[in-house]
């Protein structure tokens, strides 16, 4: 089971209507390939198929991440951290903000981190006020939570 909100869902479902939509260009390169004739010196020909099994294989990822996939619905509830909450907290004099989202959906860089992250399972549970101690690569770091939306 993994954790997505409503946009993720969204992409991925987009992404896998797509790569369905592109298994009808591969298979026409397929046949274009067979019709220049010998396949075992085909580049064309290898090129197409291996281009079908990465397409396939990510469209049966995709399919079994959306049959998993828990959505994250917001309760109303903004006083303790859960998975979908947007937190705000301070460490060493410096704010920042970050969304709980699950693992497929997580983006450090844009402030995304997955429940299962060690900072996401820290602020889990916790509420506004509360000093969270974070064991990280770079050692110990402690964060007050500020605020939760």
């Amino acid at each position: 089971m993994s954790y997505i909100s409503k946009e993720g869902l969204e992409q991925l479902k987009k992404e896998l209507e797509d790569l369905k939509l592109k298994r009808q260009e591969i298979a026409n390169r397929l046949e274009e390939a067979k019709a220049l004739g010998d396949l075992s010196e085909n580049t064309e020909y290898l090129q197409a198929r291996e281009a079908q099994a990465f397409n396939e294989g990510k469209i049966i990822e995709l399919e079994g991440a959306l049959r998993e996939a828990i959505i994250i619905s917001k309760s109303g509830k903004n006083s303790i951290v859960q998975i979908g909450s947007v937190v705000e907290v301070s460490s060493k004099g410096n704010k920042q903000v970050f969304t709980i989202v699950g693992s497929k959906e997580a983006n450090p860089l844009e402030g995304k981190i997955s429940n299962e992250s060690p900072l996401g399972k820290a602020f889990l549970g916790h509420k506004v006020g509360d000093n969270v101690e974070v064991e990280t690569p770079r050692g110990k770091m402690n964060y007050k939570i500020i605020s939760i939306k």
